[in-house]
């Protein structure tokens, strides 16, 4: 019999927990409109990566950096943020069962302060948030992921990471993590190869028996 051990769960926000990628889908679409970069399709392109790196990758002049982050917290601040369907009952079951949880998210400290105006509650239903503004680097490297397992004591391999993008479900695996894709913003196949498992909607979802799972990895 394998030794159980401590199991936590390492969530993204945008399109895991949050309705919020198609949102975001057609935010980045007009700013490739209004500042183009010359890539198709960059909304697909850029999910799950930080600011930072898209800036750097997509927007290397100064100016046109300020100008393209000026205008994306603009239309963000008219976003409205819901959770998905299943997202916050998953949420307080595993406080139920007194299993870690740790927020994992690309977003920047402007993104939270207007996701807290929305759900005020939000943070105090994860233990631990991680968020671009604490790692050096984006996904699919795992650091995120590695630094939200070491604040709760858990190593990776216990760990189920909940992710949407290409860029974090690979992110996931870096970090030797358990990882359930959450179809919808990319459809299974996409996601299957760098996922043990991809589910359409976290309502029905069988955690009990991910946590067993998770625990005798």
């Amino acid at each position: 019999m394998n030794k159980e051990n401590k199991v936590g769960v390492l969530f993204d926000l945008d399109g895991v927990l949050i309705d919020s990628e198609r949102e975001y889908s057609k935010i980045w679409r007009r700013v490739n409109e209004e500042y183009p970069t010359g890539v198709e399709n960059l909304e697909t392109v850029i999910k799950g990566c930080t600011l930072e790196k898209i800036l750097a990758d997509h927007y290397p002049d100064e100016m046109t950096a300020r100008k393209v982050t000026e205008r994306l917290y603009q239309l963000e601040s008219q976003m409205h943020y819901e959770f998905k369907p299943g997202a916050e009952e998953l949420l307080h079951k595993l406080s139920a069962l007194n299993v870690a949880k740790v927020l994992v998210t690309s977003s920047n400290a402007d993104k939270m302060r207007h996701l807290y105006e929305e759900i005020p509650y939000i943070e105090g239903l994860f233990d631990y948030i991680v968020t671009a503004n604490l790692i050096s680097h984006s996904k699919p490297d795992p650091e995120g992921y590695l630094l939200g397992a070491s604040l709760i004591s858990c190593s990776p391999v216990n760990c189920i990471v909940f992710e949407d993008s290409l860029q974090g479900v690979k992110a996931g695996k870096n970090a030797g993590a358990l990882v359930v894709g959450v179809a919808g913003t990319l459809p299974e196949k996409v996601l299957m190869p760098y996922s043990d498992m991809v589910v359409d909607t976290l309502e029905s979802l069988d955690i009990l028996t991910l946590i067993d799972t998770a625990s005798k990895r």
